[in-house]
């Protein structure tokens, strides 16, 4: 089993790196969130995850590269609840940070879960379900400071965060990016208006 490679990071795309070690290179699937993490680095060390299917045709191996191990444990939880698969999970990893994750199914926030590509109502609770326990127990929330009564929730209005989301969705902007910017301008500034929250958003969304 791989653990991690250490070498040269040779090739880097969104969804992929190539990491040159000891004259061989391995193509990882990333997150957005270990791209961010790992751009303009000459070298680095990524965590694996190997997926290996057998059956049919053709067997495939796959390696998937994180910037840490709580990304990794996180994803390795994540494709452990029925109903989300590889890319499912990376997209989940892609639109959201770990601290954010874990913050997000530690305060049974579904509608976050649910703005991401892919997941609906059902799955968004199964994960909340079937994940919420595990990541208090095993560690992960205390590492990235995350706890069941942590986050911004209780000071935003539910409301206005919503229609504010849903008015930078029509403008064509990701829902769960639009959601953390929301989330930040509505915490720093919870009287502002619907229409303000807006404003501010398209001037920090990239």
């Amino acid at each position: 089993m791989i653990d991690y490679i250490k070498g040269a990071l040779t090739e880097l795309q969104p969804a992929q790196a190539v990491v040159e070690a000891s004259g061989v290179g391995y193509a990882l699937s990333i997150s957005l969130n270990t791209y961010t993490a790992i751009q303009g680095k000459e070298n680095v060390k990524l965590y694996v995850h190997e997926a290996i299917v057998t059956g049919g045709r053709d067997d495939s191996w796959t390696l998937y590269g994180f910037a840490t191990k709580q990304e990794r444990e996180l994803y390795r939880m994540l494709i452990s609840v029925s109903g989300v698969g590889a890319n499912t999970a990376r997209m989940i990893l892609s639109s959201l940070s770990p601290a954010e994750l874990c913050n997000v199914i530690a305060n049974g926030d579904e509608k976050m879960l649910k703005s991401v590509k892919g997941i609906g109502l059902r799955t968004a609770q199964r994960i909340i379900v079937d994940l919420k326990d595990k990541i208090m127990a095993s560690g992960i929330a205390d590492e990235l400071h995350v706890s069941a009564a942590a986050g911004s929730a209780p000071t935003v209005d539910a409301a206005i965060k919503d229609e504010a989301v849903s008015a930078l969705t029509m403008l064509g902007f990701s829902p769960a990016p639009s959601a953390k910017i929301v989330v930040k301008i509505m915490s720093e500034q919870p009287e502002l208006p619907v229409e303000q929250v807006v404003k501010l958003a398209l001037k920090q969304i990239k």
